[in-house]
């Protein structure tokens, strides 16, 4: 996989049209080829080369992308890391994946000095909008590396990037992805629902994360404009897709509950939507119902898949009316159910989704274990409960360890929280299990309302009788104002967990 060759190549396709909007500003396919050629001579000057691993801690913005592509384009291994993390956190993946080379910018709270003394691999740390640190500009680099291809020749499974799965504490689990599988999110994107070169899509999700990356991902192979989010903000989200006619987005559920909760909702013009995709976490039918209603003209998919999986690994056809599903995998990924004897079961039956095709992870960086673990018999075993139907359609249940076991009866956390959901005053749930001296488990829920708006537990108790087995009706409720979300956006159950015993 020859990105620069793909970026000159873009550069002569595409020429003037916007590969990236950040900030209302247009980078052009011309202009992003030159930037990304020019960086990537001043790394490979440096000293930086093929296999070495270049830690990027930015939010979105046009640097993180340069960077991406930067050193993909000299054949080393990008170390993309959440700008959210702590400076303990980031030293502790630095160091993991030995890297040599950092790109950030100045975050009060974070030193540099401290990590480039922590982390013995590290050579080089470039800063963007550098003021006096003492660092390499990353501004400088761009302005004076050499307009040219770098000459490399890299190999499929050599290694493009090392992702560190979110919420790394303690010891780091880099996910290992070959350039191979780099074309797979936009090869998957382009067969599930056909993302091309005519299509505007809207990225308000983290570059660190694999949901950002593929969004890179599609401009690069696939030729579409991408309008970048320095971080999602609802409003601004509505303002963008009518301002640039977006076409299409992908957001974790809590994304879409957010901007539901808008009261300008449905005074924005969102006729350019072809098509959404929800992703990362279980999502409500009903809430995917309620955006269509304002965009009837728009295909709501509901997709899956892990950074191990190079998601989208499967999706809703087009069209489909099954919203509860995750819909149909790939033709060129294998999808099964297995029980706890790794043996598969039969249609209907819950057991873990194991996955298997030329697009799932080689395995974890430095970690054997965790590896052998997650790839057993030729599988990778995500870790997902689901099931499939007589049509072949897929379905999420929850984790292992969203599964409670309520007085030897078992409850699927995600399948409480949907039925939450279908209640009107809702905004958003999540439901945890919590310890119980007779029954073993029983369910917590905590609910956030829709604001200004009241609703009792013996009413909300009254509606749930209607939806759920009475075993699966949560023994405890908490109103709150808030759930807290983790570096992608999706609800942190672990704290809630942590809250409730």
């Amino acid at each position: 996989m020859q990105i620069a060759r793909i970026l000159a190549d873009n550069a002569q396709i595409y020429q003037q049209k916007p590969s990236f909007i950040f900030k209302d500003k247009a980078v052009t396919f011309n202009q992003l080829k030159d930037y990304v050629f020019k960086l990537a001579n001043s790394l490979v000057n440096l000293g930086i080369k093929k296999h070495d691993r270049v830690a990027v801690y930015l939010n979105n913005s046009l640097e993180y992308l340069y960077s991406y592509l930067a050193v993909w384009s000299i054949g080393a291994t990008c170390v993309p890391l959440d700008f959210m993390l702590t400076e303990e956190e980031v030293i502790s993946c630095v160091s993991h994946s030995e890297a040599v080379g950092f790109i950030t910018k100045d975050k009060p709270s974070v030193s540099l000095k401290k990590i480039k003394e922590n982390c013995p691999t590290l050579k080089h740390i470039i800063v963007s909008q550098e003021r006096d640190t003492g660092f390499l500009s990353f501004e400088e680099l761009l302005k004076d590396g050499q307009n040219s291809a770098p000459e490399v020749k890299i190999e499929d499974k050599d290694y493009a990037i090392i992702f560190y799965t979110s919420g790394t504490t303690g010891k780091p689990k880099g996910v290992l992805i070959n350039y191979l599988q780099l074309g797979a999110p936009p090869k998957a994107m382009s067969y599930f629902v056909d993302l091309n070169s005519n299509d505007a899509a809207l990225c308000a999700v983290p570059l660190s994360h694999l949901g950002g990356l593929v969004f890179l991902q599609s401009a690069v192979f696939l030729g579409t404009t991408v309008v970048l989010m320095e971080r999602f903000v609802p409003l601004e989200f509505l303002r963008l897709i009518q301002d640039y006619k977006v076409t299409c987005f992908w957001l974790v559920p809590s994304m879409y509950y957010a901007i539901l909760q808008l009261k300008e909702f449905e005074s924005f013009d969102l006729s350019s939507l072809n098509w959404l995709v929800s992703f990362g976490a279980p999502s409500s039918a009903e809430a995917l119902r309620r955006f269509h209603r304002h965009c009837p003209q728009a295909c709501f998919i509901n997709g899956w898949g892990l950074t191990e999986t190079n998601a989208p690994t499967v999706v809703i056809p087009k069209g489909s009316t099954k919203l509860e599903s995750i819909g149909l995998p790939a033709p060129w990924v294998e999808v099964k159910v297995f029980d706890e004897q790794d043996q598969e079961l039969t249609i209907g039956q819950i057991g873990e989704i194991v996955v298997r095709s030329w697009v799932v992870t080689d395995g974890y960086y430095k970690d054997p274990q965790a590896t052998a673990l997650a790839m057993r018999n030729g599988w990778f075993h995500t870790g997902d409960l689901g099931r499939f139907d007589d049509e072949g359609y897929l379905y999420i249940v929850g984790r292992k360890k969203e599964m409670i076991k309520v007085s030897g009866e078992i409850v699927f956390e995600p399948e409480v929280e949907a039925a939450i959901h279908k209640h009107p005053l809702v905004a958003e749930v999540a439901v945890v299990g919590v310890p119980d001296s007779l029954r073993g488990e029983v369910p917590k829920a905590y609910i956030v309302l829709k604001q200004g708006s009241f609703l009792s537990e013996g009413d909300l108790r009254f509606f749930l009788r209607q939806h759920l087995a009475h075993f699966k009706i949560p023994h405890y409720f908490e109103f709150t104002a808030v759930l807290s979300k983790n570096r992608a956006s999706k609800i942190d159950k672990e704290s809630l967990r942590g809250r409730s015993l």
